[in-house]
C-alpha cells in the first residue's frame, strides 16, 4: 500500500490553503442547518374575543418582524408545520448526504463538492421568494440536499488529503466553523427580524465560495483508487513542491503501486460492497445506529434550548459558543484517546446531564445542563466524522460517511417534534434524549478502533489488513483481515 502522505506531506502550506477554502463551506452550511430558529421561532398573539384560536390573530412584533409563522399563520391546528417545514429540510440533508455522497465516489470529489455548492447557493435565494408554506418547504428540502452533499463530500475530500499524524485535530477543526458560523447567526437574527431579508443575506453570503471553481483539488487518493494515475501523479507533484518536498520519486513510486494493485483483481465497488463483506456490515450497521442517535440528540437538544425561557438570542448564541468549546476540548483528548472510548465517554457524561434537566427546575441549571449535555453530545458527533472516515476503504467512504450522515438526518428529522414534548411535561424531552444515548454507547463497545491507522484505497486492501488494534508509534493496520470474508 502507497503511502501518500509521504510523497506529498502530513501537513504543509497547501494543506493550510485547502483547509481554509474548504472550512468556509462548513461555515456557510451552519447558516442553512440553524436558520429554523429564526425563520420560526416562537411568538405570541392574542385573538379577539380573547379566544385562543382565531383566524385573523394580532402578532407580537417586538422581537420578530414578520416569520414564516407569522406570514402563513402557523398556530393552533397548524402549529405542528413550523417543525414540518425543518423536518423536510432534514429529509433533504438525508437524501443529500446519500446520493451526493455516493455521486462523489462515482464521479469525484470536486465535480460533486461543486455542483452541491451551486445548488445550495440556488436554492437558498429561491427560498426567499416563495410565495406560500409549501413551496418555501419544498424549496428548503432541495436546500438540504445540496447542504447534506457539501457537508459529506468537503469532509471527505480533507481526510484524503491530510495526513495520518494530523488527520484527528483537522477532523474537529473541521467543525469549529460550523459552531462559529452559528454564533454568527444568532447576530444576523438580532439585526435581521424580517425571515424575507434574513434568507436572503444567509444565502448571498455564499457567493463567495465560487472562488472553489478555479481552486478546489480532486482527491489523490480517490484518482488512484480508480485509476486515473496521470492525473494523480500530477496533482501529487503539485502539492508536493508547494510543501518544498521533493517529486521526483512520485512517478515512480505510483505508477508501481498502480502495477501491483492489478494482482489484486480490483472488481467494481458499489455501495452494496459495504453489505457483502461481513466485517464491513457490521461496521456500518452499529456505525450508522450511534449517528442516528448523535443526530436526534444534537439538533433536538439545540431546539429544546432556544424554546427555553429567556432570549432567544442569548440561548442560540450560548448553544453555539458550547459547541464551539466541545471542538477545542476534542482536540487534546483525541490525541491521548481512543476513538471508540472517546465516543463512548461523550456519550454516557451527555446522557446523565440531559436526564438531571428532569429534577431541576427550569432556569439558569436546566440552560447549564442543557448546554453540557449538547456539548458532550456535540463532541461524540464530532468524533463520529473522523471514526468513520477511518473505517471504511476509498472506494466506499463517501458512501459509508453518506449513509451514516443519513442516519444522523433521520434522527434530526424527528428531533423537533421530540423538543415540543416539553408541553407535555418538563422532564419528557430530557428524557427521551438521554436515554437513546446509553444505547449508542453499548453499540460502540462493537465496534473496532481505528487511531493511529493508514487510511485504505480498496476493499481488496481492507481483506489484507484488519483495522481492529492500532499502535501510536506507527501509522499502519498490523492485524491481518478476517479471512473468511476474502471472498
Amino acid at each position: 500500500m502507497v503511502q501518500i502522505n509521504t510523497l506529498i506531506g502530513n501537513f504543509g502550506k497547501y494543506h493550510t490553503w485547502l483547509c481554509i477554502i474548504i472550512f468556509l463551506s462548513k461555515f456557510f452550511v451552519a447558516f442553512h442547518q440553524m436558520a429554523i430558529f429564526f425563520l420560526a421561532p416562537l411568538v405570541q398573539y392574542t385573538c379577539p374575543q380573547n379566544n385562543t384560536c382565531c383566524d385573523i390573530p394580532v402578532y407580537d412584533k417586538t422581537d420578530f418582524t414578520r416569520t414564516i409563522v407569522t406570514e402563513w399563520n402557523l398556530i393552533c391546528q397548524k402549529s405542528w408545520l413550523k417543525d414540518f417545514t425543518q423536518t423536510i429540510f432534514q429529509f433533504g440533508v438525508l437524501i443529500g448526504s446519500l446520493t451526493l455522497g455516493l455521486a462523489s465516489d462515482r464521479y469525484g470529489r470536486r465535480k460533486t463538492l461543486l455542483i452541491a455548492i451551486v445548488f445550495e447557493m440556488f436554492t437558498g435565494m429561491m427560498a426567499a421568494f416563495m410565495p406560500d408554506y409549501w413551496s418555501f418547504t419544498i424549496i428548503r428540502m432541495f436546500l438540504g440536499i445540496s447542504v447534506g452533499g457539501v457537508t459529506v463530500v468537503s469532509f471527505v475530500l480533507l481526510m484524503e488529503i491530510v495526513g495520518c499524524v494530523y488527520r484527528d485535530i483537522i477532523s474537529i477543526v473541521f467543525h469549529i466553523p460550523f459552531t462559529i458560523g452559528h454564533i454568527v447567526l444568532a447576530l444576523i437574527g438580532y439585526f435581521i427580524r424580517d425571515y424575507v431579508r434574513f434568507q436572503i443575506i444567509i444565502s448571498a453570503a455564499n457567493i463567495i465560495q465560487l472562488i472553489y471553481i478555479c481552486m478546489l483539488p480532486e482527491s489523490p487518493r480517490w484518482l488512484l483508487s480508480n485509476k486515473k494515475t496521470f492525473k494523480a501523479i500530477e496533482v501529487m507533484e503539485r502539492i508536493a513542491a508547494i510543501n518544498n518536498l521533493p517529486k521526483h520519486e512520485i512517478r515512480r513510486q505510483i505508477e508501481t503501486y498502480q502495477l501491483e494493485s492489478i494482482a489484486l483483481r480490483p472488481r467494481r465497488q458499489s455501495v452494496i460492497h459495504l453489505f457483502y463483506n461481513s466485517y464491513l456490515r457490521k461496521n456500518i450497521l452499529l456505525m450508522s445506529l450511534s449517528w442516528f442517535v448523535s443526530g436526534y440528540c444534537h439538533y433536538g437538544v439545540s431546539h429544546f434550548i432556544s424554546r427555553l425561557t429567556g432570549n432567544i438570542f442569548i440561548n442560540v448564541v450560548a448553544n453555539g459558543s458550547i459547541c464551539l468549546c466541545g471542538c477545542l476540548f476534542v482536540i487534546p483528548l483525541i490525541k491521548y484517546m481512543g476513538r471508540r472510548t472517546l465516543v463512548i465517554s461523550c456519550d454516557v457524561t451527555s446522557s446523565i446531564c440531559l436526564i438531571f434537566i428532569a429534577f431541576v427546575p427550569e432556569g439558569v441549571t436546566s440552560l447549564i445542563l442543557g448546554c453540557l449535555g449538547d456539548l458532550f453530545c456535540f463532541m461524540a458527533y464530532i468524533v463520529l466524522y473522523l471514526y468513520c472516515s477511518e473505517m471504511f476503504p476509498t472506494v466506499l467512504r463517501n458512501a459509508a460517511v453518506g449513509i451514516s450522515s443519513m442516519m444522523a438526518r433521520f434522527g434530526s428529522m424527528i428531533a423537533p417534534f421530540v423538543a415540543d414534548f416539553r408541553t407535555h411535561g418538563k422532564w419528557c424531552a430530557p428524557v427521551a434524549f438521554g436515554m437513546p444515548l446509553i444505547f449508542a454507547s453499548i453499540l460502540c463497545i462493537f465496534l473496532p478502533e481505528t487511531k493511529g491507522t493508514e487510511l485504505v484505497m480498496s476493499i481488496e486492501e481492507a481483506q489484507i489488513f484488519r483495522r481492529n488494534t492500532y499502535s501510536t508509534s506507527q501509522n499502519r493496520v498490523p492485524d491481518e483481515f478476517n479471512k473468511e470474508d476474502n471472498k
